[in-house]
């Protein structure tokens, strides 16, 4: 029985490396790239229009783009493709929603891997991911936390509110309300002023910062 062949979208603001993507999944007979993208208003416009299994994603493309990954999951299988060896960003991507990290430097050897993962309902990373999310499931809910949601609970903890904390951040407002669902579900929290006890309770904002003080 012949393959099912896999549709893929290349998002990535980096020509050459679009190049290299593209020469690598054409020596693949089950893959077809069906569409790039060089920003994510691209991206935007082509998924609106063209079916695909798999988004190989650029966290570094647009400032935003980690946090678009829960949308463009329930489109197609996130597999993120990123130059950046953070485990946070990598831990963060993960629980999003993307299937697969791969590094940039390794894809040759781990991307056609990664996507045959994701396509069949895996989860693929490095190793160096892979530990450091068994540790976090190991340390509790305040490790779960990446460097980014531990600094939104830290301004919940100050008593800023969503569009405050955008501003310090210099995220959008919409990317905060992200970051504090998860932040919620996380934690099994119900509002900002559970939030922002837990942030005096855990130490992440001392008890003369905050304004429950």
């Amino acid at each position: 029985m012949p393959q099912q062949t896999i549709r893929v979208v290349i998002a990535d603001d980096h020509a050459l490396f679009r190049q290299g993507l593209r020469s690598l999944l054409r020596t693949q007979p089950n893959i077809a790239i069906v569409g790039e993208a060089d920003g994510l208003d691209a991206l935007d416009a082509l998924l609106a229009e063209t079916r695909c299994d798999v988004i190989l994603l650029d966290l570094k493309m647009d400032r935003i783009a980690i946090d678009r990954i829960p949308a463009f999951a329930r489109q197609a299988k996130v597999v993120v493709v990123t130059a950046s060896e953070s485990v946070d960003e990598s831990v963060a991507a993960v629980s999003a929603g993307a299937a697969a990290i791969v590094l940039k430097r390794f894809a040759v050897e781990h991307l056609i891997q990664a996507i045959a993962a994701a396509t069949t309902g895996g989860v693929w990373m490095p190793p160096h991911v892979q530990a450091a999310m068994a540790t976090t499931l190991r340390s509790g809910p305040r490790s779960v936390l990446t460097s980014r949601e531990h600094e939104i609970v830290r301004q919940v903890g100050l008593g800023l509110r969503n569009a405050e904390i955008a501003q310090r951040l210099f995220i959008s407002e919409r990317t905060v309300k992200t970051h504090l669902h998860n932040i919620f579900s996380k934690l099994d929290l119900h509002d900002r002023v559970e939030l922002a006890l837990y942030a005096v309770k855990t130490g992440i904002v001392g008890t003369h910062e905050s304004r429950l003080a």
